[in-house]
């Protein structure tokens, strides 16, 4: 009888026990699921060109720099750049609202290996071209106004593009041409990438 209450009480006393040895137990962390997956660091070229007619009137180049993962495929993780200005717009009632204008991209790639990667690209332009007159009303202007109760409002054109592409290491692909409806302008859009050695 002895011995099975020494039996009991030392199983009660590994029962209670047991909590605290296992919380001081770390979970063994496998070395190779922290490595990161493999990937190529490449730089990506988008140059924006505009022409009127024939002649060129701009030439706009973006440059990103990005690791690619070596992968058949795309996966989720984006490189994203903004530039540009806001642009104050009369909004009435001696009110002004700010509009950005400028270039937004957003990026990912997978590097397929032989030299192609796969990229898909968002890209959005918006630029002021000209100005027209708005008409103020009466309350709004002030009787010392030399635009004589007009405001000048800024036209704000704008391009977006969606592109999914395969490329290849140094090949200059003219992925977009678009003309403006109203103003005629072409915008050409050519993206190229290299592996940055």
């Amino acid at each position: 009888m002895r011995t099975s209450s020494v039996q009991v009480a030392s199983l009660l006393l590994l029962g209670m026990l047991s909590p605290m040895v296992l919380a001081q137990d770390k979970p063994k962390v496998d070395e190779k699921a922290r490595v990161e997956a493999p990937s190529t660091p490449i730089k990506v070229q988008i140059v924006c060109t505009e022409f009127e007619g024939d002649k060129k009137t701009k030439s706009l180049p973006y440059v990103m720099y990005m690791n690619a993962p070596d992968a058949t495929e795309l996966r989720s993780g984006w490189t994203k750049f903004r530039i540009g200005s806001r642009l104050p717009v009369y909004v009435g009632k001696n009110e002004m609202q700010y509009v950005d204008v400028g270039t937004n991209v957003d990026a990912r790639a997978a590097y397929t290996g032989d030299s192609h990667v796969l990229l898909q690209i968002t890209l959005e332009r918006s630029w002021v071209e000209g100005e027209v007159s708005v008409p103020v009303t009466k309350s709004d202007a002030s009787p010392s106004d030399p635009t004589g109760g007009h405001f000048q409002e800024p036209i704000i054109r704008g391009f977006k593009s969606e592109l999914d592409m395969k490329l290849r290491d140094g090949q200059p692909v003219e992925s977009t041409v678009a003309t403006d409806p109203i103003s005629g302008k072409v915008v050409k859009v050519e993206i190229s990438f290299t592996v940055v050695k």
